[in-house]
């Protein structure tokens, strides 16, 4: 324990415990994409890496993502936040209309010029974009730079209320709409930002119950045709929520809970051990999106219990870091930011994990860093990376890079030093007087210079006593 102590009172520890969790999840996640996708992509189109090749691409996006943002001084992400927010809200707008368009001519994609919507995604002259994990991202942005700029005005609800709460209840109507999972992955990420903020307890209690009333709703709306519902169908979000509550018997579950039976059963076969890397037998189509949603349940069948606590491990770490980033940072925007990137992640990880092993509902939210999926992919490592650049930006980690700093080719390749903690921009000093004589020496003693003590401009007139009347 003394030496781990050691280990972790360095300055940069935060930023290399950030970078080992963050790329062993990155690893995992690409060997357990091509392990889940293989058999069914060489059935079909005879590739057997063809979904991993894809994966990979992102990954090299994502990394670049990375690499750009851990370059960005907090300024400048300060400045970044309010276009991202707006371009999140008009990307949520045009796929919610395009959508409900294609609900109303029953059509399950809809083709607008360059533009095609299918439920979350939108393809976009045939990349695909989804809107809601950029929103994601520009929460934390926007709403990090908002609060950490009224401070101590935070203690009145007025302050509190305005403008974070209508941008947040916009977002959340825009992304529930379509995906229940991810509007709970924003509340999430909300309550750490305010957390982080030191909002008082009745904030946190008017949150919750604004949630749950919101989740309601939108269960409610699912039979109306909200997502992937259909009017007069069933409820599938009402379906996912009573089974997590009374699952029935296997040999009564229909569609509804088919994929939670193969998901647990997938994880029974695994044991201690697993089958082995690439031997599950549940990935032959047996368990539904078993590359995306329910990947948790292929590394369990293959990795065995060992394999999940690698996994289980690695997000802690991640969490461990993000929340050590936030309380050392001493820039307010950085520490919410930090805590708001940290609460996202976990989060979005413990729902996934929760819904495949049966302690929560099943969402459709995918597991960060290890699902299949481009657009989470490289947010995801965007976010990892504005957290590397804050962990370069704690106080001790900064004095020590300035005081033995990197070679120049690895600070122009790499990420810049960060600024001195505590150093501020001194006025610029007036210019110097012509001449070769000292400003020290300037004042001329003769008869046109003032008297020490003058003040220029004004004359004593009268004694003191007449000054009295």
């Amino acid at each position: 324990m003394a030496a781990l102590r050691g280990l972790l009172d360095r300055p940069l520890a935060s930023y290399y415990l950030l970078l080992s969790s963050a790329g062993l999840l990155l690893l995992i996640g690409l060997t357990m994409v091509f392990s889940a996708t293989s058999v069914k992509d060489y059935a079909e189109d005879g590739n057997a890496s063809a979904s991993v090749t894809k994966q990979a691409i992102f990954a090299v996006i994502g990394i670049g993502a990375f690499w750009a943002c851990q370059r960005l001084p907090a300024s400048t992400y300060r400045t970044l936040g309010r276009p991202l927010l707006i371009t999140s809200v008009v990307l949520l707008l045009v796929l919610n209309l395009l959508v409900a368009y294609g609900r109303l001519t029953y059509q399950k994609s809809v083709v607008f010029g360059p533009v095609e919507a299918r439920l979350n995604w939108l393809f976009v002259g045939g990349i695909q974009v989804q809107p809601s994990e950029l929103a994601k991202f520009a929460l934390v942005l926007w709403g990090s730079h908002v609060i950490a700029r009224k401070g101590a005005a935070l203690g009145w609800w007025r302050e509190l209320a305005t403008p974070l709460f209508p941008v947040m209840g916009l977002l959340f109507v825009l992304v529930g709409y379509n995906d229940t999972g991810t509007m709970l992955c924003l509340l999430a990420l909300v309550v750490g930002l305010l957390w982080a903020a030191g909002v008082r307890a009745r904030v946190f209690g008017a949150l919750t119950v604004i949630g749950l009333l919101g989740v309601g709703l939108l269960i409610a709306v699912a039979s109306l045709g909200a997502g992937s519902g259909e009017r007069g169908a069933e409820n599938y979000r009402l379906a996912r929520l009573t089974l997590f509550l009374n699952p029935p018997p296997p040999d009564q579950c229909g569609d509804p809970c088919y994929q939670f039976y193969q998901g647990r059963l997938a994880i029974e076969h695994g044991g201690w051990f697993g089958v082995g890397l690439g031997k599950s037998s549940l990935k032959w189509d047996w368990l539904p999106e078993a590359h995306n949603d329910f990947i948790f349940a292929i590394v369990a069948e293959e990795l065995g219990v060992i394999g999940c606590a690698v996994v289980l491990s690695l997000f802690a770490v991640l969490a461990y870091t993000g929340l050590r980033i936030a309380q050392r940072v001493d820039d307010p925007f950085r520490r919410l930011a930090a805590a708001a990137v940290t609460t996202w992640l976990v989060s979005q990880a413990v729902i996934n994990i929760g819904g495949v092993v049966g302690l929560l509902p099943i969402t459709g939210l995918p597991l960060p860093f290890i699902s299949d999926g481009g657009s989470a992919l490289v947010v995801t490592l965007a976010a990892i990376g504005m957290l590397a650049s804050f962990a370069r930006a704690e106080p001790d980690a900064a004095r020590a890079l300035h005081a033995r700093p990197p070679a120049r080719w690895v600070r122009l390749l790499w990420a810049p030093l960060p600024p001195l903690p505590g150093r501020r921009r001194r006025p610029a000093s007036p210019p110097a007087g012509r001449g070769s004589v000292p400003r020290s020496r300037e004042r001329r003693q003769d008869d046109q210079a003032a008297p020490r003590g003058a003040r220029q401009g004004r004359s004593r007139q009268g004694t003191a006593s007449e000054r009295r009347r």
